[in-house]
C-alpha cells in the first residue's frame, strides 16, 4: 500500500471544474445542457491577440524564456498598471506566470505553516481555503455577507488578525459573489493594517476591469505604506478571454520576488514563449473587443438578475463586478449543492452550489453569466418549471 503524505488528504478542489465534467458527459449521453457553472468568458480571445502569438512562432519563440517572464511582457504590465491605476511598479518585481492560481499558491505556500494562521474571503475561490489547509497553516474565514452587497467590512478583516497571521487574502471584484469592496472600506484596511506590520496581504484583482454601474477599481497597490508586504494577482484571462492561454502575472514585494522566481523555477521553469508575446499584445492593443464583451455581459447581468428575482423562492442582489449573479435560494428549501444536482440532472441546467466556495456559501448559487442571453433565458424557464413542479408536488 503506498504511503501518501498526509498533507493530500487535505487539497480541496474547484467544484466548477467537477460540473463541468458532469455535464459533458449529460451531453454525450445526448441530454441538453446549459451551462451557467464555469467561470470563463464564452468569447474567442481577440484576433491581433492570437495573431501576436502566430508571429511569435513563425519568428522563432520556441525555446526556454527567463523564469520570471520575458523582459518585454514584465515591462508592457507595468506599463499597464500605470494607465489603468496611476502607479508606478518596477518591472523587476513583475512576475509572469502560467494563471492566477499559481500566485495565489506561491503566496499561501511562503507563509502558511502548521501553527499559522491565514484570513481568507468566505465565500470565496475555493483553492484560497484548499491551498492553506494543504500547507498545514489554519484558514480563518472572513464571511462576505448578502446584506453587505458581499463586500467585505475592514473591521471585520481586523478582528480576525492574531499572533497567528502570517497573511490576509481579499479579492475584489470577487468571485463567487460578484461582490465589490467600496474604496472606504479598503482605507479602513490600510489603515488598520499599520497596527500589523508583519501580515501580509494578497490581492486578488483578476476582475478588476470587469466593473459595472460607474464603479471603479481600487487597486492596493495604490497604498505606498502596503509596498513592502502586498502581492497582486492578475492577469489576461478573464478581461481578455485567454483561460487557454494560462497567463497571470503578479506584483510581488523587493524582499519576496526572489523567493517567488525560485518557485517557477522549481515548479514550472518558465511560462509559454508564444504566449508571452501574445499577453504583450494583448495590453498593448485596440481594446475594441474588450469594450464589446463588457456591454454584453452588463446587459445579461441585468437580465439574469431580472429573472432570477422572478424564480419562486429566488431572489438575487445585483452584482457589481466579475460576470457571477449569487443568487439566495433558501426560499426554494433546498440546500445549496442538493439544487446543485437537481437543476443539472433534471432540468439540463449547470450551475454550482455555493458551498463549493465556502461553508458561508449555504443557500446560494453561483449563476455565471458568460453565456448568451437567449441560452440564459432558456435556462431560466427550465429553472422556473422545475421548481414550479418541486413546489406543487
Amino acid at each position: 500500500m503506498l504511503h501518501l503524505a498526509s498533507g493530500m488528504g487535505r487539497l480541496g478542489t474547484e467544484s466548477a471544474f467537477e460540473v463541468l465534467a458532469r455535464a459533458k458527459a449529460l451531453e454525450a449521453q445526448g441530454k441538453s445542457i446549459i451551462s451557467l457553472s464555469i467561470g470563463q468568458p464564452d468569447f474567442q480571445t481577440p484576433g491581433h491577440i492570437v495573431e501576436a502569438a502566430i508571429k511569435a512562432l513563425k519568428d522563432g519563440h520556441h525555446g526556454y524564456t527567463p523564469a520570471n517572464g520575458i523582459p518585454q511582457v514584465r515591462e508592457a504590465v507595468a506599463a499597464d498598471l500605470h494607465r489603468r491605476h496611476g502607479v508606478t511598479v518596477d518591472p523587476a518585481n513583475v512576475l509572469i506566470v502560467p494563471g492566477g492560481k499559481v500566485t495565489m499558491y506561491f503566496a499561501i505556500a511562503m507563509f502558511g505553516e502548521p501553527g499559522a494562521e491565514i484570513i481568507y474571503p468566505n465565500p470565496g475561490f475555493p483553492i484560497y481555503e484548499s491551498a492553506i489547509k494543504f500547507t498545514g497553516a489554519t484558514p480563518v474565514p472572513l464571511p462576505l455577507l448578502e446584506e453587505n452587497g458581499f463586500g467585505f467590512k475592514a473591521e471585520d478583516v481586523l478582528s480576525r488578525i492574531t499572533p497567528k497571521t502570517r497573511l490576509i487574502i481579499i479579492n475584489s471584484p470577487a468571485n463567487p459573489t460578484g461582490g465589490i469592496c467600496v474604496k472606504a472600506e479598503i482605507d479602513k484596511l490600510v489603515a488598520g493594517l499599520e497596527k500589523h506590520p508583519d501580515v501580509a496581504i494578497m490581492s486578488d484583482e483578476i476582475y478588476s476591469e470587469m466593473l459595472y454601474d460607474g464603479n471603479v477599481h481600487t487597486s492596493l497597490l495604490k497604498y505606498p505604506q502596503l509596498a513592502d508586504r502586498l502581492i497582486v494577482l492578475d492577469g489576461w484571462s478573464k478581461t481578455y478571454a485567454m483561460t487557454g492561454w494560462r497567463m497571470g502575472y503578479s506584483v510581488w514585494p523587493k524582499s519576496l520576488i526572489e523567493h517567488a522566481t525560485r518557485l517557477c523555477i522549481n515548479v514550472h521553469s518558465c511560462v509559454n514563449a508564444a504566449a508571452q508575446w501574445a499577453g504583450i499584445a494583448a495590453l498593448q492593443g485596440p481594446r475594441t473587443e474588450i469594450d464589446k464583451m463588457m456591454k454584453a455581459f452588463d446587459e445579461r447581468r441585468k437580465f439574469v438578475v431580472a429573472e432570477l428575482n422572478k424564480l419562486p423562492g429566488v431572489s438575487c442582489i445585483t452584482p457589481l463586478g466579475a460576470f457571477y449573479a449569487f443568487p439566495n435560494i433558501k426560499g426554494t428549501g433546498f440546500k445549496s449543492k442538493a439544487l446543485e444536482v437537481a437543476l443539472l440532472d433534471e432540468a439540463g441546467v449547470a450551475s454550482i452550489a455555493g458551498t463549493s466556495f465556502g461553508s458561508y456559501g449555504e443557500g446560494y448559487l453561483r449563476i455565471s453569466y458568460a453565456n448568451s442571453i437567449e441560452n440564459i433565458a432558456e435556462a431560466m424557464k427550465r429553472i422556473g418549471s422545475f421548481l414550479a413542479k418541486r413546489k406543487a408536488a
